[in-house]
């Protein structure tokens, strides 16, 4: 008798849980056999470093070829890489197992379509149903999917990045953070091609030290003295911050407001450009002042995607790092945004702090309170309620308050910004303080 199905639940990216508690093999396994049901063909599957990931690969493309599908095994490869792939082998979608910036017990499967891009939410929720299905008969003899490897995926990678996007660079003192994530495989090849003069570190994964200490989620201690720039990628590449010359952070807002003006001002901005709610005042202020429309969504890489591809925007991101170059990548892609600011301070000659002058940052406050309870039903609490509106009336028209339950972990965040720095953090913890109460009742 089969034994009894745990649900399985599509979130902001994917499905997670701390692996081989909550996640286990037998889950990745179902999540194949429901791709090869949903999507036949060709499934290629991608990981990062995390030391269950080979586990949770393994275990994701025997589901596949349980159910008639074929399996290609891309090894270690970022997240926008398995992307790339799936499209250029003309796969009918991708699997990849990584939690991204989540320490390394965690780990996680999420599915792109095979023009690599992010799923619709009614393609996930297919999945999760199929999931929890028992399968329908399963294939036998000539009909069993086989699991096969690709060769070098990361330099089959590597050059597609570089057909597409090679600046000018040679000689540009450069330094890599690659998180002891899956951007090592790959973006120390792609910048050494490049003729920069290279430093890496964060380049000695061993399963266990993904996202410890370094990487886009510790970019504050980063030591880039003495290079033109510093990049930092979280643990499967789809996003990167920059430290620029005198080394101060340079974030996804601050990145793409330098992108989206250099594309007005080569005339290939198109549809304008598309941030989260999340994004700095300052962000909307300089949009605003160099006449470039902007487009708003909720938070998550999944609707800024689906926004740009309605209004033919021609970037758009998160102030996280994650970044979409609509000419460059169907996702938020960690080296191609790299390679894409390059690409700017090679054209103009000027230095990334320079190029991050397009916009100023105001002081801004994010509080993550952790909860036990649901934390939707935290947030949405009326003293909880009544303390953001409190706070709105103390801000007035100098900042702003957002709070929101986070889509990937028990945490409700609290986000304020504000002129005044002292403002700012005053006022942040003092609704922090509301919701953590509320947590506790």
């Amino acid at each position: 008798m089969e034994p009894k199905r745990r649900e399985l639940s599509f979130g902001t990216d994917g499905v997670r849980g701390v692996a081989n508690r909550g996640l286990l093999p037998e889950d990745a396994l179902r999540l194949g056999l429901a791709a090869a049901r949903r999507f036949g063909g060709t499934v290629v599957i991608g990981r990062d470093t995390r030391l269950s990931g080979g586990m949770l690969s393994c275990a994701l493309a025997a589901g596949v070829a349980s159910g008639g599908a074929r399996a290609l095994d891309l090894g270690v490869l970022p997240t926008p890489g398995a992307a790339a792939l799936a499209a250029r082998l003309g796969a009918s979608a991708a699997g990849v197992v990584s939690a991204s910036h989540n320490p390394y017990p965690d780990n996680g499967i999420k599915f792109l379509s095979g023009e690599g891009r992010k799923l619709p939410e009614e393609v996930e929720r297919e999945l999760e149903r199929l999931a929890g299905e028992p399968f329908p008969e399963r294939p036998v003899a000539g009909g069993v999917g086989v699991v096969e490897e690709l060769e070098d995926a990361a330099g089959t990678y590597a050059g597609a990045v570089l057909e597409r996007l090679r600046p000018e660079v040679s000689g540009l003192r450069v330094l890599l953070d690659c998180a002891n994530g899956a951007a090592c495989a790959v973006a120390p090849r792609v910048f050494r091609e490049l003729g920069v003069r290279l430093a890496v570190v964060g380049d000695a994964p061993d399963g266990t030290n993904i996202n410890e200490g370094c990487g886009s989620t510790h970019i504050d201690r980063l030591d880039a003295r003495g290079c033109d720039v510093a990049f930092a990628f979280d643990g499967d590449a789809d996003r990167v911050l920059a430290l620029d010359e005198r080394g101060r952070v340079v974030d996804g807002d601050q990145i793409i407001a330098i992108l989206a003006r250099d594309l007005r001002e080569r005339g290939l901005l198109g549809g304008g450009v598309v941030v989260t709610v999340m994004s700095n005042l300052g962000f909307f202020k300089a949009m605003e002042r160099l006449g470039i429309p902007c487009q708003v969504t909720p938070v998550g890489d999944r609707h800024v995607a689906e926004a740009m591809r309605r209004t033919g925007a021609a970037v758009g991101g998160e102030q996280s790092g994650h970044v979409i170059v609509a000419e460059h990548a169907t996702t938020g892609d960690g080296l191609v945004t790299a390679l894409a600011l390059l690409d700017v301070m090679a054209r103009t000659g000027r230095s990334l702090s320079e190029l991050a002058g397009v916009m100023e940052v105001y002081p801004q406050v994010l509080i993550n309170v952790a909860v036990e309870r649901p934390a939707g039903e935290v947030a949405a609490a009326e003293p909880v309620e009544r303390a953001v509106e409190a706070a709105r009336k103390e801000l007035g028209e100098r900042g702003r308050i957002l709070l929101r339950p986070s889509g990937t972990e028990p945490v409700v965040r609290v986000m304020v910004e504000h002129e005044d720095e002292e403002v700012c953090r005053r006022v942040c913890e003092k609704v922090a303080g509301a919701v953590s109460e509320e947590a506790g009742r």
